[in-house]
C-alpha cells in the first residue's frame, strides 16, 4: 500500500495545516470542506506556513528570494481545494479533520467508504473518540486508523499513530511510514481516551487547576514558579491562554467522564474540570483567539486568587499525576514506555535537551524509591488519586531503582573499568554473559570507527571465552539508525571495499561462534542497524521497536548482509519487497512476519534478553557453534560476496551520489537511471 494522493476533509487553519506538511513532502492533496471560505482559509494557513518555513531558509542561506517564492508556488500548487467528493476516486490516504463530534465523523466516514478506493486508508485526526467506532461506520474498519496531529501541525513534530480495535497491522505500518514520509516523528499506540500525551497532559495539567482553585492561588507566580523549575515548557494557564480554554475544558470534561464516571469528590477524580475556567468559556472568553481567557489582552490575571502557591508541591504533584497516567498506560498495553516518553518529547515539548524531562525519564532519574515514597506522602495527603501504580511497586520491588541501580523504566550501562573500544562498551554479568552497548552519539551510526571497536569487543569476549553477548543500546530511545552516510562518502574505493570486508567478516563470525549472540532492539533499527540485529542469533524486540531497510531510498543497497539474511528469516517473497520498498515496520509486523523471535514490554526488554543469554549460556558450547554454522547452510558466503559487488556497483552510480545528497539535504531524490 503506497501513498501517491492524499485528501484532507474539514479545512481551516488545522486542516490547511495537515495539508501543508502533505504537501510540502511532494504529494499531491486534496483540501476539501462545507464552505469555500473555509478552503480559502485552509489554503491560507498552508500558504503561511510554507512561506514561514522557507524564509527560515533564506534567512540561513540556504535558499534565495527567488527559490523561496517558487518553493512556495510549488508546495501550494500541489494542494486542490474542493467542496465536493469529486477526485476522491484515486486517493490513498484520508485524514478526517473535522470537529470533535462522533455524528459529524461518522457521516463522514460513511461518504469516504463509499467514494475512496477500497485499498485507501481512513484516518481520524481526533484527539479522544473512538476509533474502532469510527472504523465500525464504514466496510473497511481494518483501514480505518487514528492519525493525531498537535497543533500547530506544521511545527509539531509528533503524530499518534492509533490502532482501533479492528486496525490491521499491515495499515498501521502504512500509516507509520507516512507519517515518516511527510517528516513527523510518529508513535504507535492503543485506543483509549485522550491516547498518550494529552491523557497525561490533561491529567498533569488538571492537578494544578485543582491546586489552584482549592488553594485561591496567584496564576501568575504558578506560571513563573513551574517554568523556571522546568516542570512544563512553559506556564500551564499561559499555555492554556495560548491553545483556547474552550478546547482544553472540552477535553478536560471528555476525560473526566471517561475516567472519573462524573465524580463528585475530585480527591477521588483523575482528570479535574475548573470551574473559574468553565466560566470564562460560558462568558466567551477562550484565550488569546477571543481577546482574553485566564489572562486579559494587557496581560493581568482573570482568574480569582492571590495566595503564594507552593512550587515545590506543585512540581512532585504535576510529575506524579503524569507518572500515575503514563504507568496505566503501559499497564493497559496502551503504549509502550519509550513511545509514550517520545510523545511527551514531541507533542508536549518536554526535551530533555533543555532540562525537560518526560515522566518515565524524570522518573529513573530522581529514583523510582524515591518517587514511591512520594506518592506514599501525597496519597495520605490527597487521596487515592495518587496511589502508587503498580508498575512502579514492581519494579522497586525488584530493586529497579532508576540510574543509580543500572535498571528503571530504562537499562542504564555499567560499563566494565577497562574498555576494549570507544564507540562500543563492553559490560560484563555473571555466568559468562557480556553486553555490547553502542554508544555513537545520539543516532548509534555504524561509522568504520563503530565497525572496528565492535570487532575488538567479539575479539574479547571471544578470547576470554564467553558464553553469550547481548548488543544493546546505550541510547533509550534508539537502536542503531543505520550506517554513517556522511562517513562513508569519504572512503575511497579501496577504503569503502575493505571496510565492507571487515563488516561481513565479523557479522559472519557472529553466526559460526559458540558465542550465542542477542540483539535486544530498543528503538528504531535502521539499514546497518537491522543488519547488526539479524547477524544474531536471536532478536528480542521491544514493543516500541521499528526495523526497515531504506538503503533504496538513498540509490544504493543494503552492505551489511541485508539482501542475504533477510530472506532467511522472513522469506524471500516478503524480503524482496521490504528491501526493494524501504518503508519501516513496526514490532509486531516484524514479529508476525519473522524478523524478530519476540515482542517484549519495552521495560523488561535487557532483562529478557538477559533471560535468554542465560539459557543460551548454559548449553553445551560445541553444540551451540555446530548448530549454528550448520543451519541455513545454503550459499550465504556467495551470496554476501554478490551483495558486496552489486553494493559497489549501487553505491558508485550517479544516483547514489544524489541519494545521499537528497538525503543529506533533506529533499527529494532526482534518480537519472546513471
Amino acid at each position: 500500500m503506497f501513498i501517491f494522493k492524499a485528501a484532507v476533509v474539514g479545512a481551516g487553519t488545522m486542516g490547511g495545516q495537515i495539508a501543508q506538511t502533505i504537501a510540502a513532502s511532494g504529494i499531491p492533496v486534496l483540501l476539501k470542506d462545507i464552505k469555500q471560505e473555509f478552503i480559502d482559509a485552509g489554503i491560507k494557513a498552508a500558504t503561511e506556513a510554507t512561506q514561514g518555513e522557507v524564509a527560515r531558509l533564506v534567512k540561513k542561506g540556504k535558499l534565495t528570494e527567488e527559490q523561496a517564492a517558487a518553493r512556495v508556488d510549488e508546495v501550494i500548487g500541489l494542494i486542490t481545494g474542493t467542496l465536493t467528493y469529486e477526485g476522491f476516486g484515486d486517493v490513498d490516504f484520508v485524514i478526517e479533520a473535522v470537529p470533535e463530534r462522533m455524528d459529524i465523523k461518522i457521516a463522514i466516514f460513511q461518504d469516504l467508504d463509499a467514494v475512496t478506493p477500497s485499498h485507501a486508508i481512513l484516518a481520524t485526526n481526533t484527539s479522544a473518540l473512538s476509533v474502532t467506532e469510527i472504523g465500525e461506520a464504514t466496510t473497511r474498519p481494518d483501514k480505518v486508523v487514528g492519525f493525531h496531529y498537535f497543533y500547530p501541525a506544521t511545527l509539531m513534530p509528533l503524530v499518534e499513530v492509533i490502532e482501533g480495535e479492528y486496525t490491521s497491522a499491515e495499515t498501521v505500518a502504512v500509516a507509520y511510514a507516512f507519517a515518516q514520509n511527510t517528516r513527523k516523528q510518529p508513535i504507535i499506540c492503543g485506543e483509549c481516551p485522550g491516547f498518550v500525551v494529552n491523557r497525561i497532559l490533561i491529567a498533569a495539567v488538571g492537578e494544578i487547576w485543582k491546586a489552584q482553585e482549592e488553594g485561591n492561588l496567584d496564576i501568575q507566580k504558578i506560571d513563573a514558579g513551574l517554568q523556571e523549575a522546568k516542570a512544563l515548557p512553559m506556564g500551564p494557564f499561559l499555555l492554556l491562554n495560548l491553545l483556547g480554554l474552550d478546547t482544553a475544558l472540552h477535553t478536560a470534561q471528555h476525560l473526566h467522564e471517561e475516567y472519573d464516571g462524573g465524580l463528585v469528590d475530585p480527591n477521588d477524580s483523575s482528570f479535574y474540570v475548573h470551574q473559574g475556567i468553565s466560566e470564562l468559556v460560558a462568558a466567551g472568553k477562550s484565550g488569546v483567539k477571543s481577546g482574553e481567557g485566564v489572562y486579559k489582552a494587557d496581560g493581568s490575571k482573570n482568574l480569582p486568587g492571590d495566595e503564594e502557591p507552593n512550587i515545590d508541591e506543585l512540581v512532585t504533584r504535576t510529575l506524579l499525576t503524569s507518572l500515575r497516567e503514563a504507568c496505566q498506560l503501559v499497564e493497559e498495553g496502551i503504549a509502550g514506555i519509550r513511545d509514550i516518553d517520545f510523545g511527551m518529547m514531541g507533542g508536549a515539548g518536554m526535551d530533555p535537551r533543555r532540562g525537560l524531562m518526560p515522566p518515565f525519564m524524570k522518573a529513573d532519574q530522581i529514583g523510582l524509591d524515591v518517587v514511591l515514597g512520594q506518592f506514599h506522602d501525597l496519597a495520605e495527603k490527597f487521596g487515592p488519586r495518587f496511589a502508587p501504580p503498580v508498575l512502579l511497586q514492581r519494579l522497586v520491588a525488584q530493586g529497579r531503582l532508576g540510574t543509580k541501580s543500572g535498571q528503571g523504566f530504562y537499562p542504564y550501562p555499567n560499563f566494565d573499568a577497562e574498555q576494549p573500544a570507544e564507540t562500543v562498551k563492553l559490560e560484563s554479568r555473571d555466568g559468562g554473559i557480556s553486553i555490547a552497548w553502542l554508544a555513537n552519539g545520539l543516532m548509534n551510526s555504524l561509522s568504520p570507527t563503530v565497525i572496528a571497536d565492535l570487532k575488538k569487543v567479539w575479539d574479547t569476549v571471544e578470547g576470554r571465552g564467553d558464553r553469550a553477548l547481548i548488543f544493546a543500546s546505550a541510547n533509550p530511545l534508539l537502536f542503531c539508525a543505520g550506517a554513517d552516510i556522511k562517513a562513508f562518502t569519504q572512503l575511497d574505493e579501496a577504503a569503502g571495499a575493505q571496510l565492507l570486508d571487515e563488516a561481513h567478516s565479523l557479522f559472519r563470525s557472529f553466526g559460526q561462534s559458540s558465542v550465542a549472540t542477542i540483539a535486544a532492539v530498543n528503538g528504531l533499527a535502521y539499514g546497518g542497524g537491522c543488519e547488526l540485529a539479524m547477524s544474531a542469533d536471536i532478536r528480542l524486540a521491544a514493543r516500541s521497536a521499528v526495523f526497515g531497510q531504506p538503503e533504496v531510498k538513498l540509490g544504493i543497497i543494503p552492505g551489511f548482509g541485508g539482501t542475504q539474511r533477510l530472506p532467511r528469516l522472513v522469506g524471500g517473497g516478503r524480503a524482496l519487497e521490504l528491501n526493494l520498498i524501504g518503508d519501516p515496520l513496526p514490532a509486531a509486523l516484524a514479529e508476525e512476519y519473522g524478523l524478530v523471535n519476540r515482542v517484549v514490554d519495552d521495560h523488561a526488554l535487557i532483562e529478557s534478553a538477559l533471560n535468554w543469554a542465560r539459557k543460551l549460556a548454559s548449553q553445551a558450547p560445541i553444540a551451540v557453534k555446530q548448530i549454528k554454522t550448520v543451519s541455513n547452510q545454503g550459499d550465504l558466503d556467495d551470496g554476501i560476496a554478490a551483495e558486496k559487488a552489486g553494493f559497489a556497483t549501487a553505491f558508485g552510480s550517479a544516483d547514489a551520489k544524489e541519494g545521499i545528497s537528497a538525503f543529506l539535504g533533506k529533499r527529494e531524490a532526482k534518480w537519472t537511471n546513471s
